[in-house]
């Protein structure tokens, strides 16, 4: 649960279990898939994924961008809601297939904190996440710059009342 999610709110070590599931549909695949331009026909061509790999799949397998972005955003309200900026991500891996009607689930584990600046730090954490059926469908890495509650909860209260949940217990 997010208490506030400001740098000072972390600790190396912690692990979060994201509340909110996501179920992957249709329209997430084809959206992703044709704005990235991407031209693997086994994400839009239903035919053709039954087809591929000796007809292994019997549904469009999900593009590997699409699944990262449901799955990073899956950890956004624990982890990076009072983010200002995306340092990096690293270390993907998608082990397992993803096909619309899976739904999928995310946990994260705080991997460093670098208390780098007065307003702000950066935090890195590993995320995964899994189907209904408990197979892991993604893994890796990400960097966020955070903001520090001394610098920034009372513009953030200014601007959005009732934005600092206190600190986390």
């Amino acid at each position: 649960m997010s208490h506030g999610t400001y740098f000072d709110d972390f600790g190396v070590g912690e692990m979060y279990e994201h509340t909110r599931g996501r179920t992957v549909t249709n329209y997430d695949n084809y959206a992703l898939t044709h704005l990235s331009m991407n031209t693997a026909e086994a994400h839009f061509n239903l035919v053709y994924s039954r087809q591929a790999l000796d007809g292994r799949f019997s549904e469009r397998i999900v593009a590997g961008p699409c699944t990262l972005g449901i799955v990073v955003g899956l950890t956004s309200q624990d982890m990076s809601e009072n983010a200002f900026l995306d340092v990096g991500v690293t270390a993907l891996r998608l082990p397992n297939p993803v096909f619309a009607g899976d739904t999928l689930h995310a946990k994260s584990e705080v991997l460093e904190l670098t208390d780098d600046r007065p307003d702000s730090g950066l935090l890195s954490y590993r995320f995964s996440a899994t189907n209904q059926d408990g197979k892991t469908v993604a893994e890796g890495e990400r960097t966020v710059r955070l903001k520090k509650r001394s610098a920034w909860a009372h513009k953030d209260e200014a601007v959005m009342p009732g934005h600092d949940m206190g600190e986390q217990s």
